[in-house]
């Protein structure tokens, strides 16, 4: 009988139990509270078909969709402090990092990587809002600067993906340090010569939209993106004014000039490589045209075989000044595309943060 209750009817039980079912088999749509089978949303970049929708993604699908291939290189980031103030509000800080993590597989809100966009080498960067809110810390801050510089180094474009609630404010001062410190880095890549583009996604705001997410040469936003410092609630209750509709969206700001261009997710990755073309073409002519200036000036050291004083016959930028300087008598070392990225997946949302 023990046997009969012990081994037979729990067989028998779990031939008739129905199979759980994956928690993300179906997304809910935010807007609309459309069903979607999470591989046709997946399939569809995370655009709901109906509503047209973007759904948040995570930092390993951004950079899969965006480089040739879904393949890149990603970027080894510095490691930081993890509790540098021994934070404790509800729970303890470091129990919070821990959370994000395991969630995610990140090591902060930023992932990084190297990859070929078009056959072009592009090193990109994005803010996962998984990670507590996409907030700026020090870790995030280290990350930046360590993807701008890698883009330095490279003598490439580099390209953010920004999605944030703004500072960490666990990490309260040193938080807010990482905005002039992010700053620094863009001004490198500007003296470099190096093209700096920001896509905007929903919701970007807090200390990113106050530092270096609104620092690109080019600010493309996502349909229906959230984007400003403080919230549409937060300036309503200060202001005491109802807000026209449609403020602080990607539309509403593309009319009013504080963005350049609103762009569907389907059509990104060709808008990202036409960009990076143009700018980097039109470094390159300005480059050889100086030289050609310069040789004009100096014909008998050419005809000796003397080579200018400064730029070369390729173009190259000039990284003086920026504690990165690259020598011409040696080729950089040639980006290799190492892994596939990671598994593609969508960041989960409800209908009060979307």
């Amino acid at each position: 009988m023990n046997w009969i209750n012990s081994v037979v009817r729990p067989k028998i039980r779990s031939f008739l139990r129905k199979k759980d079912m994956p928690d993300n088999l179906w997304v809910k749509c935010p807007e609309t509270g459309q069903m979607i089978y999470y591989k046709d949303l997946e399939a569809n970049q995370f655009v709901v078909p109906g509503s047209n929708f973007h759904m948040r993604m995570t930092g390993p699908a951004r950079l899969k969709a965006l480089f040739d291939d879904g393949k890149y290189a990603a970027l080894h980031l510095p490691d930081v402090p993890h509790d540098p103030l021994k934070f404790r509000d509800e729970r303890r800080y470091s129990e919070r990092l821990k959370d994000a993590r395991g969630k995610t597989g990140l090591n902060d809100a930023i992932h990084s990587g190297i990859g070929k966009l078009h056959g072009d080498t592009v090193v990109a960067a994005v803010q996962d809002f998984d990670f507590m809110g996409g907030s700026l810390g020090t870790g995030a801050g280290e990350a930046v600067i360590s993807s701008m510089r890698a883009a330095l180094v490279r003598n490439a474009p580099f390209i953010l993906f920004a999605a944030s609630g703004g500072a960490r404010m666990q990490e309260g001062i040193l938080s807010l340090m990482q905005m002039p410190r992010t700053t620094v880095a863009v001004e490198e890549l500007r003296e470099a010569n190096l093209p700096y583009i920001v896509v905007l996604t929903n919701p970007t705001t807090g200390g990113v939209t106050a530092s270096y997410a609104m620092l690109g040469d080019i600010h493309i936003a996502e349909p229906g993106a959230l984007i400003g410092f403080a919230g549409p609630r937060v300036i309503e209750q200060t202001i005491r004014e109802q807000l026209p509709p449609g403020f602080q969206r990607a539309e509403y700001l593309l009319e009013h000039g504080m963005v350049d261009m609103v762009v569907h997710r389907h059509e990104l990755r060709g808008t990202l490589a036409r960009l990076c073309n143009l700018l980097l073409h039109r470094r390159l002519g300005a480059a050889a045209e100086d030289e050609v200036r310069a040789l004009a000036h100096h014909p008998a050291e050419h005809a000796d075989g003397a080579q200018p004083a400064e730029g070369n016959a390729g173009g190259g930028a000039n990284h003086k000044g920026n504690g990165l300087a690259v020598s011409h008598d040696e080729e950089p070392e040639a980006d290799e595309v190492l892994t596939n990225a990671p598994g593609n997946g969508a960041n989960q949302q409800t209908s009060h943060n979307a």
